[in-house]
């Protein structure tokens, strides 16, 4: 069993939008949380499928505040 860092967001649309910073190019979306956690679960596996996982670990997410 392996485990990922998945990034969740929402977009303008109010889809929600998975990426997972350890497999290049490993995304995808839904409409509800439930069917986007299915989804990523699926998309990590074809990406596996096709490329191996990145070597760099997933620290985290930081907010920071600019003036705009």
């Amino acid at each position: 069993m392996r485990e990922f860092s998945v990034i969740i967001e929402r977009d303008e649309e109010g889809w929600f939008v998975a990426t997972v910073p350890g497999l290049r190019g490993c995304h995808t979306q839904a409409k509800s949380l439930d069917q986007l956690m299915e989804r990523v679960k699926e998309a990590i596996e074809l990406c596996l499928e096709v490329e191996s996982p990145a070597v760099n670990e997933f620290i985290g997410v930081q907010r920071v505040a600019v003036a705009a």
